[in-house]
């Protein structure tokens, strides 16, 4: 027996959490130009569609929509509520970095992110610390535009 079907799936590994309902947050970043990250899919009609998933204007207010996906705070850690926001931040501005549409001097602004958000959100001081300093030492290759996740297919 065979079924009707695509024979490819096209994905993205390492995504643990996506955004649900619209985030806002007023960030200290002069981006290039206005950013619209989005993706592009049909409606019913098979009519082209642009979905936002973030958002950036020339004055650091960025918005982040749902269905935006990250993958919460990396290295041998745990997710937290503390972390949640946290980390949402930081991986967003990583990505600006890599896709281009930020200056790469913000890395060193999204690693004091991280600690400033997660302090806020009730993370131990010492806890935060180390997250930055790890980020800091560690993940200059995150920003790098080889680091943006591949599509992979299966089969």
């Amino acid at each position: 027996m065979s079924t009707k079907r695509d024979k490819c799936l096209y994905y993205k590994e390492g995504i643990k959490y996506f955004v649900t309902r619209k985030y806002k947050i007023k960030l200290d970043i002069i981006p290039y130009a206005p950013i619209c990250l989005s993706f592009t899919t049909e409606d019913v009609n098979g009519d082209v569609v642009h979905i936002p998933i973030a958002t950036m204007d020339m004055e650091g207010n960025t918005v982040i929509y749902p269905r935006y996906a990250w993958d919460g705070a990396s290295g041998p850690t745990w997710d937290t509520l503390s972390t949640m926001i946290a980390s949402l931040v930081h991986d967003l501005i990583y990505q600006f970095i890599r896709l281009g549409l930020i200056d790469p001097k913000y890395k060193t602004y999204a690693d004091e992110m991280l600690k400033v958000i997660g302090i806020e959100d009730g993370m131990w001081k010492f806890r935060a610390g180390y997250y930055q300093l790890a980020v800091s030492l560690l993940a200059d290759g995150c920003t790098k535009p080889s680091s943006e996740r591949k599509e992979l297919i299966a089969p």
